[in-house]
């Protein structure tokens, strides 16, 4: 079989036969036509007039998404393609998301993944989509959205969409009608190939950004939260997300731009990469010993307050600052923003038991250590490399039938856990004070001072 995963929410503006629109001579100059990453930010304006009106229009679907709509989903996007490329749009059969456009082309039939659906395109198991009376209010010609340029299935990740077609089975070297399932999330898949299957259990997939996932009997209306969605990942359960929009991309662009050529040097001459220097040279430094402290939203903030045009922030800097205590910050910051959303979901009874972490980052030991130490809980290290890659196999191995379901699926080909991470005790009290002080700086910035705002607005308007 053949499962795959997807960056979401990330669409393409297609023709009926599913070829993107930027494939098309006349389109090839028309940045819309193009596919919007799920780190498009620019739908942000059509973001906030989606939460007010939702808001004055009091829709119950807003507290599945914890009171806010991100910019990086559907209904944002779509809009800001109406609104500044209309042409697109009209030409555009369907707007599609890209983990059902790979399962499609391969197989020659359109299903969107409840996961997908779910978190990003705001489609919900009993409910169905947003009414077409929501989107005409928010822009006429956007009222046609989920009903002609989405209007497909929705089916469970995993389950057989249809066969490999001849086109592409001669194209990839592979047998003609090998089973392909539903796509998922490529986050989502993760949670699967780390061998998650039951409730209570975190997984944190920490790379470029970060997904924090769980999944639950039980539906709770949790403010602060990305979603939650029935069959989200596992059919038969709740499941959570949370997310940091920047992580890994925040110390790679400290490490690539912001760090002296000296250190470069120093990073060379010992044949080490220069997140390894700085880390080596970080580790040195006890908990508070650098004086700062810094606000981890150099990309927005995308939970608890789900808000991109929130900016980065160092406080504590002076002449005598050296690179490696900004970097252990940096590591901080991102270290208490997944301690702030894992109290939110606490204090909101959804109870996580175990925590579960892959991809790239967890190859630091220095960083994890730092984040087992900050959020005072045991931190294991999924057993497989690529999580997500063993996520989307399982999906694979269920639809072709070699498993009667995901669970199954996870007992069988999930690996134990390569590492466990215990806190060190002796940190607890520096950084329960730091981490005080990061929820006052949250506060501020986020909820009461507009200054991050102004000085974007500054920066965009010269």
């Amino acid at each position: 079989g053949i499962g795959l995963d997807f960056t979401a929410c990330t669409i393409l503006p297609t023709l009926k036969d599913g070829t993107p629109l930027c494939e098309l001579e006349k389109y090839q100059n028309q940045a819309h036509a193009f596919a919007k990453l799920w780190k498009h930010h620019a739908a942000q304006p059509q973001a906030d007039r989606v939460n007010e009106l939702a808001k004055k229009q009091s829709k119950d679907w807003l507290a599945r998404y914890g009171g806010i709509i991100s910019s990086e989903w559907l209904i944002p996007k779509a809009l800001e393609i109406v609104e500044n490329a209309p042409e697109i749009y009209e030409a555009a059969d369907y707007i599609i998301e890209a983990s059902d456009w790979l399962p499609w082309i391969l197989s020659g039939e359109l299903r969107r993944n409840s996961c997908a659906a779910g978190y990003k395109d705001n489609w919900h198991k009993e409910d169905g989509d947003i009414d077409s009376n929501f989107l005409n209010d928010l822009n006429p010609k956007l009222g046609n959205l989920y009903d002609e340029k989405l209007a497909a299935q929705v089916t469970p990740a995993g389950t057989k969409i249809a066969g490999l077609n001849p086109k592409w089975a001669k194209k990839l070297g592979l047998k003609e009608g090998i089973a392909i399932g539903a796509g998922i999330i490529d986050a989502h898949a993760a949670l699967l190939g780390g061998g998650i299957s039951s409730q209570n259990q975190m997984f944190m997939i920490m790379g470029t950004s970060s997904c924090q996932l769980l999944m639950s009997d039980k539906e709770v209306l949790a403010e602060g939260i990305s979603g939650v969605v029935e069959d989200g990942i596992v059919p038969g359960l709740f499941a959570y997300e949370a997310g940091q929009a920047g992580v890994g991309d925040i110390f790679a662009w400290f490490a690539n731009t912001q760090v002296p050529s000296e250190y470069q040097q120093e990073a060379k001459e010992q044949k080490i990469s220069i997140h390894e220097l700085l880390s080596n040279k970080a580790s040195k430094l006890k908990a508070g010993e650098s004086g700062l402290l810094a606000l981890d939203w150099l990309n927005g903030c995308r939970t608890p307050l789900v808000d991109a045009e929130l900016s980065g922030l160092v406080m504590g800097l002076t002449l005598s600052t050296k690179p490696e205590e900004i970097y252990r910050a940096l590591i901080e910051a991102t270290a208490f923003g997944n301690r702030l959303i894992i109290e939110n979901f606490e204090e909101q009874a959804i109870e996580i038991e175990r925590i579960v972490s892959g991809g790239g980052l967890t190859k630091n030991s220095f960083l994890m250590q730092i984040y087992a130490d900050i959020l005072q809980r045991e931190i294991e290290v999924a057993g497989s490399k690529q999580p997500s890659a063993l996520g989307a196999a399982m999906l694979a191995a269920v639809a072709a039938g070699k498993y009667a379901n995901l669970k199954q699926a996870i007992a069988n080909m999930s690996p134990k856990p390569e590492k466990i991470y215990y806190p060190n005790l002796k940190n607890k009290n520096s950084y329960n004070s730091l981490y005080a002080e990061y929820k006052n700086l949250v506060n501020y910035f986020g909820k009461q001072s507009k200054l991050m705002k102004t000085l974007r607005g500054l920066k965009n308007s010269t």
